[in-house]
């Protein structure tokens, strides 16, 4: 991120009556560490509107033109948060362009967006350029998570959280996808069955072709090198990168989540 110059907005969440910002007063595993200590005192917290303003502020001392690319509007308020800040921004940035895309994803999947923004922008191209290489992504990126346990997953909104409680007793293991929304997309038994769904459903989508690949991680370390070394044996990867899920993520999907984002060449 640092050799493009992108600026990364930090979420927010709640431990206790503590706010912590995401990556820069905790890193993911911290934050797990005290989501294990105490689930009901983590809660989420959306990025406001001055938190958009004062980011603009900052960036336009290095550039008249600002691409904010944001998590799906289907999933947070960044979106909306982003916009309210531009409108607010037009009168006190004068000369300042502020363009909002909604990325309709999420995790690094996103990353994958914004990447592709920034380097058409290294590349010299306009801002409309810019987002439309964005927009050329956010058409082809796809992500796929399996959860390690459903018992969390109610507090997305997606699922009652008696049928998590069910889900929970059983063991079942959801599979799910993320079109501007959460799209479940299968459930597995155990988290082998689970890996081998995720990725035959990833093969169903790029084949052979040359694959960028990011897999994904809620404090689940050893198996995310483990599905990476999988992954390598298993696909043309033109490149593949290991991180962790967002604390925000795990705040709904619960500790030892996987999950892959890819997108395939032409």
């Amino acid at each position: 991120m640092a050799q493009y110059g992108i600026r990364v907005l930090p979420l927010n969440f709640y431990f206790g009556d503590k706010v912590y910002r995401d990556w820069v007063d905790i890193t993911p595993s911290e934050a797990y560490e005290l989501f294990l200590a105490d689930t009901m005192s983590y809660k989420s917290s959306a990025t406001s509107p001055e938190d958009c303003l004062e980011a603009y502020r900052e960036i336009s001392q290095l550039t008249s033109d600002i691409l904010v690319i944001t998590v799906s509007s289907k999933l947070s308020m960044l979106y909306e948060s982003a916009q309210v800040a531009r409108a607010r921004a037009e009168a006190e940035l004068p000369g300042v362009t502020i363009e909002v895309l909604d990325s309709r994803t999420a995790t690094a999947a996103e990353g994958f967006v914004a990447l592709a923004a920034a380097k058409a922008a290294e590349a010299g191209k306009s801002l409309p350029e810019v987002v439309g290489a964005a927009e050329a992504m956010r058409d082809k990126v796809g992500i796929i998570v399996l959860l390690d346990t459903v018992r969390y997953v109610y507090r997305s909104g997606r699922i009652p959280k008696v049928a998590a409680q069910a889900g929970s007793i059983l063991n079942i293991r959801p599979i799910f996808t993320i079109s501007e929304k959460v799209r479940f997309i299968g459930v597995a038994r155990n988290r082998e069955q689970g890996i081998s769904r995720v990725l035959a459903k990833m093969k169903d989508k790029v084949g052979r072709r040359l694959v960028h690949i990011a897999v994904m991680h809620a404090y689940a370390q050893g198996e995310a090198e483990r599905l990476k070394e999988r992954i390598l044996s298993e696909f043309n990867c033109a490149e593949i990168w290991l991180t962790e899920f967002s604390p925000l993520m795990g705040y709904a999907c619960g500790t030892g989540t996987l999950g892959v984002a890819f997108y395939s060449e032409e």
